[in-house]
């Protein structure tokens, strides 16, 4: 009985939502969009073109190109684990979580293959795209092999030598690992007192690294320099031949070393000091300086050319930020170059610095190479993406240091913390429309490549849920949700609000809004300006516009000349308003021409783009006066109320209270309950508009929704029924309001219509939504985390269904579409999307596949010829799974594949097939690699009896070259 008589009260007599059941409410989870935690470790895997993240939350992410994502679970045993690690290897990906759990990823059903715990606190861990073995550094300096392929601990295990060398060091911990770049049988382990490398072939250590500053030496951080200093070793590399190591430090030293000959120190420096390791005759004033956080030697497609990439090391009163690129160059020919010449090799050719933004520390950094896995993921690579302090990334071309927008390059969600996302805002966009709006500009050598998207339904007909992402960068992506369905348009527009108002400092967005149908964009900020933007071609394309214009508070000023020099067709900059009241709290894009923008300072704007011009300027207090016909007690209540201003706006098509005909209506909710009408009529060329009537609520508007009666189908400000407007058509129009407190559905403009009231809880977002065939239902999001419809026009309550995703702290921030959709925040840079007519559906993993593979790993890079000739043993994977894992190793699955392939190239070639099994082929292969190991003490000496004689043969031939010169020098005098 209420409904029937809520539905008299409104002026409804259809109830609208009379085919949804309850059980019909029931949302199903869709899609995540951004990263749920704070980042703790990022891989890439140049071979597939994938990028993985670890957050603090234990999620791991893995992308791929445009819109290829998948999410890895941990169970819920392992729940509440950071990721501290993660490594691909060999289309596996392998994490290391805080409580030190390894486990093996299967990429392409994102299940985890196998965990195991490690036997201790792991430092490091470390792997190769060519070996099914991951090492496992422990803090007390031991290092453990798992075998990847057969999942499960080996028997290999190797003790701290640097005890062993020195009993009596104290705290000696293991802080990193790397294989040799060209050679797999030496492992480079560094402890916090040393580096050691060790051979797998004479299974022992070969050469220690102890990085003395002797008294009178500066040392890198020029203190206590009377005294003997043994800094704490923080990391240590190779360099991509192996031609030397390097020790990184924890006073900002960089320790050089040979590791062909007999393992001296060539060079001791910092960024900007050599020789740090010298006495110096004069000491200089202490300069402390900040630890490395991460070094990598890269190299570029020739691996003799290479260069330092650091993160750290400057001085503490240094200003600059960001990470310094040592160029080094072409490695000197090291058989004919002197200590000198290596010495001066390692000064560096240039420093370089790939800034960041102020204020900014970068904690890792994560290089992307073009194609090769190999020499530690750092050969040629394109850029480089940094992890900072804050949580945020940023991606910069390698080397030059330039910022690459992640807009097309990255996934949303990436984009999500590049710079962090701070608003959001949503419009539906017909498909047809939403298929054109694909910008043009530049976007370079793509990052992320791999991948492929799985097949998802098409839906072409529906309107596309585009969404408005403001970053604290001043920027503002644009793109599609989806609705579970195949996305036909997943690029990004990108549009550069702080360019748009000429200022890069203490720009933040405040509101937002896009147009349905005219491709018309508005941008508010909180120093009270309105950006513009409108579809197009850039007019000013390649050119450098002069952007200095004179300030025009009030008025509207031409800002084409300020559009993106290399945005060549997008959403280009149209007319800057500054309104100068305050910072913009609410805008809105008619599809009509219309904007309208109001200010925390209690002013409401409404802009004319046909002008573009200012049609109506008013203050809110202006709008709201109570007529001269009042009581004293209104009168005092008014004159004691707050400062009121707007915080919702919406365009309708409808027919206001007893007026014979329809109009364009402007409405605008405050924040102290008040929805004031405004009709907008034609005034010669031009529009007018006029206040209409203000109807009074209790506390702060939410939403506006203008809907038909009969239908309940919004009643939009668009072309097609202002078009109608001249044929003098009737639009009945209702408005739904919805309050923190309370829904009202009245007929503008000051009607008291029907009302329901929250007893229980708040509601900070709400929207009239479509039920396709079903009907519409009201759907808000309250703050008890829940979401509830409620039925047209009887308002009762249809279902509540709890969001226990949703951030508390963010709640105000969601959005409802009118397709029945959920958009709300799960924490500081994370969104779950929602369909709340569906079954209950958790978040489902997708259907993309990862993996190519077509895509083969290239060969591991082998020793040179100098290393061979100077006696170093070749040793291939296959050789090193005989030496970790031992003859009783059964074969690994890549020998099986292997032999499979052979035999079946077998069957099929003209020859005749050979006899020989796959077991037998096995056996075979096995003694073969054993009888290499044990002759390879033989080569060894027939290389260093060869060797000799060569050496002797050219010192003979010197020395007769040389009395010959004498000779020929002599004789010539006398001729």
């Amino acid at each position: 009985m209420a409904s029937f008589f809520r539905g008299k009260q409104a002026g409804m007599q259809n109830d609208l939502s009379a085919n949804i059941l309850p059980g019909l409410f029931s949302p199903d989870e869709r899609s995540r969009y951004g990263i749920g935690s704070q980042i703790s470790c990022v891989a890439y895997e140049p071979v597939q073109s994938l990028m993985a993240v670890g957050t603090n939350g234990g999620e791991i992410h893995v992308f791929g190109q445009a819109r290829v994502h998948k999410f890895f679970k941990p169970s819920q045993s392992r729940g509440g684990r950071g990721i501290s690690d993660l490594q691909f290897c060999a289309n596996r990906l392998i994490s290391l979580d805080s409580l030190n759990e390894v486990a093996i990823w299967d990429l392409d059903t994102g299940l985890s293959l196998a965990t195991f715990p490690a036997p201790g606190l792991v430092a490091r861990m470390l792997t190769d795209p060519m070996l099914d073995w991951c090492f496992l550094g422990l803090q007390t300096g031991e290092v453990y092999a798992y075998d990847l392929d057969r999942e499960r601990l080996s028997q290999f295990r190797l003790p701290n030598f640097w005890t062993a060398r020195d009993p009596r060091a104290r705290a000696v911990t293991l802080v990193s690992l790397q294989m040799h770049p060209r050679d797999v049988g030496k492992l480079l382990i560094a402890y916090s007192h040393g580096a050691v490398v060790y051979s797998f072939k004479q299974n022992q250590p070969t050469a220690y690294y102890e990085y003395e500053v002797p008294p009178g030496a500066p040392g890198g951080s020029h203190q206590a320099i009377d005294t003997l200093r043994k800094p704490k070793l923080t990391h240590a590399l190779w360099h991509p031949t192996g031609t030397f190591i390097v020790t990184v430090h924890d006073d900002a030293s960089l320790a050089f070393w040979d590791t062909s000959k007999d393992g001296r120190l060539v060079m001791a420096r910092t960024l900007s000091d050599f020789g740090v390791d010298q006495p110096k005759s004069r000491p200089e004033e202490p300069r402390p300086k900040h630890p490395y956080t991460q070094v990598a030697w890269c190299c570029k497609q020739n691996p003799e050319d290479s260069g330092l990439l650091v993160a750290g090391g400057q001085a503490l009163n240094e200003s600059s930020a960001g990470l310094k690129f040592i160029e080094l160059g072409v490695t000197p020919n090291y058989a004919t170059s002197s200590w000198q010449i290596l010495a001066d090799y390692l000064r560096g050719k240039q420093n370089m610095t790939l800034e960041t933004p102020i204020g900014t520390e970068v904690s890792d950094f994560l290089l992307i190479p073009r194609a090769s896995p190999h020499f530690a993921g750092a050969q040629d690579p394109i850029a480089v993406l940094s992890l900072l302090s804050s949580g945020e990334i940023i991606t910069m071309s390698f080397p030059s240091g330039y910022p690459i927008s992640p807009t097309n390059q990255l996934h949303p969600s990436l984009s999500f913390l590049h710079p962090l996302a701070t608003k959001v805002a949503t419009s539906t966009l017909a498909r047809d429309r939403w298929l054109g709006m694909i910008e043009n500009r530049p976007a370079g050598e793509l990052i992320l490549k791999g991948g492929a998207e799985g097949a998802l339904p098409r839906r072409r007909f529906e309107g596309r849920s585009i969404i408005q992402v403001a970053h604290a960068d001043s920027t503002v992506r644009i793109w599609d949700v989806g609705h579970g369905d195949e996305i036909e348009n997943s690029a990004q527009l990108q549009v550069d609000v702080a360019r748009a108002v000429n200022r890069y400092e203490n720009v933040v967005i405040s509101a937002m809004s896009m147009s349905a149908e005219s491709q018309e964009f508005a941008v508010g900020t909180s120093k009270g300006e309105l950006v513009l933007y409108r579809w197009g071609a850039n007019k000013f394309y390649g050119q450098a516009a002069n952007q200095d214009l004179p300030s025009n508070p009030g008025g509207l000023s031409d800002i084409r000349g300020r559009s993106e020099p290399n945005l060549k067709s997008g959403l280009q900059p149209l007319s800057l308003y500054e309104m100068a009241q305050g910072p913009i709290s609410a805008v809105k894009v008619s599809d009509v021409g219309f904007v309208a923008v109001g200010s925390e300072n209690g002013f409401l704007s409404i802009l004319d783009l046909r002008g573009p011009s200012v049609m109506f300027q008013s203050s809110i207090s202006d709008l709201t006066k109570p007529e001269k016909k009042t009581s004293f007690l209104k009168n005092r209540s008014s004159g004691s109320a707050n400062k009121d201003w707007p915080v919702v706006i919406e365009f309708a098509v409808l027919t206001l209270d007893d007026d014979k005909f329809s109009s364009i209506c402007c409405f605008i909710g405050t924040q102290l309950g008040k929805v004031i009408t405004l009709r907008i009529l034609p005034s010669g060329s031009t529009f007018k508009a006029e206040p209409a009537g203000v109807s009074h609520l209790d506390d702060q508007v939410i939403s506006i929704c203008p809907i038909v009666a009969d239908t309940g189908k919004p009643a939009a400000a668009t072309g097609h029924a202002v078009a109608g407007l001249r044929e003098g058509r009737h639009v009945n129009g209702l408005l739904v309001v919805v309050t923190q407190s309370e829904i009202r559905i009245f007929k503008p403009a000051s009607a008291k219509g029907a009302s329901k009231s929250f007893s229980d809880c708040l509601c900070s977002a709400a929207a009239v939504t479509e039920f396709e065939l079903h009907g519409m239902a009201l759907v808000g999001v309250f703050g008890d985390r829940t979401t509830r419809a409620f039925s047209l026009p009887g308002l009762k309550e249809i279902g509540n269904a709890a969001l226990p995703m949703l951030d508390g702290r963010r709640i105000s921030n969601s959005l409802v579409t009118e397709d029945g959709e959920v958009i709300c925040w799960t924490g500081p840079a994370e969104l779950a999307v929602l369909q709340v007519w569906g079954t209950g559906k958790e978040l489902e993993n997708t259907a993309d596949k990862l993996i190519n593979p077509d895509l083969a790993i290239p060969p591991r890079p082998t020793i040179s010829n100098v290393q061979w000739l100077s006696g170093t043993q070749y040793i291939s994977p296959a050789d090193l799974d005989l030496l970790i894992g031992g003859a009783g190793r059964p074969p690994s699955k890549r020998m099986l594949d292997a032999s499979a392939a052979m035999e079946n190239s077998a069957r099929a070639g003209p020859s005749s097939p050979s006899q020989e099994g796959w077991g037998d082929y096995l056996t075979r292969q096995l003694n073969e690699r054993t009888e290499k190991l044990n002759i390879m003490n033989d080569s060894l000496d027939n290389v260093a009896t060869s060797s000799q004689n060569w050496a002797d043969g050219a010192t003979k031939f010197v020395n007769k070259q040389k009395r010959n010169m004498l000779l020929g020098s002599i004789t010539g005098k006398f001729s």
